[in-house]
């Protein structure tokens, strides 16, 4: 395969890594990792170094939209962050040592646990201000956000700290495999802490890429970041997650979403499969 194709598939991929990244929350690494191990034999270690790269520009490029919108809620982003960095650290030390099989059958098996956690039925969460936890009032975490009709909805959420438990776990996960483990964020805010769906998927786009950036060190340092492979893949994870937030604001996306949770199930039988053959 020449240079040229070699840029060019990456940069489809890339774009459609980042689109759909933007729209279901889970990162442009679901895409970009079997992309590159399974069908363009980079070995696995460097794709997930490449991924990281593109959870961080995904997050840029859609985070900025949610941030603009009033979504987002920044300040319990950057509270749940100090979990997700602290785990990524130690997800991405563990990773750089790992067997290449064995990281193929664990991203397998996280993708589909994202899967299905995409396509289950989300129930919409409201904690009332007055309702929220202590640990919540004392943080200052509630906010608002604007409704379809313009108004602003408040909020405040439950159980903090089982929440940044989660966050733990999900930054172990992102630093291990490259993804932006949206699936364990949204669980962590949506199921756990009980914050309104849309918020729990937006705060998660835009903490992704401090996440990304914490575990990325580790693999710089181990020398599995090549810029020839990360450049492409930046501009059109760029791109593609720009677009999917534009998209994400205007339409509903139920359909979307089911569409992309049997597309990551495919992928994540292939890469299980080729794990446990040995091919990767």
């Amino acid at each position: 395969m020449s240079l040229l194709l070699f840029t060019i598939i990456l940069f489809i991929g890339a774009f459609a890594a980042g689109f759909v990244g933007s729209l279901s929350g889970l990162g442009g690494g679901i895409i970009i990792i079997p992309l590159l191990s399974v069908f363009l034999g980079v070995d696995i270690h460097y794709a997930i170094g490449t991924a990281l790269v593109a959870v961080i520009a995904t997050s840029s490029g859609s985070a900025s939209a949610y941030v603009r919108e009033g979504i987002t809620n920044m300040r319990l982003g950057m509270f749940l962050e100090i979990g997700t960095t602290a785990g990524a650290v130690i997800g991405a030390l563990i990773s750089t040592n790992a067997p290449t099989s064995a990281l193929a059958i664990i991203f397998g098996a996280t993708l589909i646990f994202s899967s299905i956690n995409g396509i289950r039925k989300k129930e919409e969460h409201l904690v009332l201000p007055e309702q929220g936890s202590t640990l919540a009032k004392k943080l200052k975490l509630s906010g608002s956000y604007p409704t379809e009709k313009g108004e602003e909805l408040h909020y405040s959420m439950k159980n903090v700290v089982g929440g940044f438990s989660m966050m733990g776990v999900a930054g172990m996960m992102s630093g291990l495999l490259g993804i932006g483990s949206g699936a364990f964020k949204v669980i962590a805010m949506d199921t756990i802490m009980k914050i309104p769906f849309k918020v729990s998927t937006t705060t998660s786009n835009f903490m992704m890429g401090v996440t990304a950036i914490a575990s990325s060190v580790i693999y710089i340092q181990k020398g599995y970041i090549e810029p020839k492979i990360c450049m492409p893949v930046i501009i059109g994870v760029l791109i593609g997650s720009m677009v999917g937030a534009k998209v994400l604001m205007k339409i509903n996306t139920k359909k979307l979403k089911m569409f992309f949770a049997v597309l990551i199930f495919i992928i994540a039988i292939n890469m299980i499969y080729n794990g446990i053959t040995g091919k990767i």
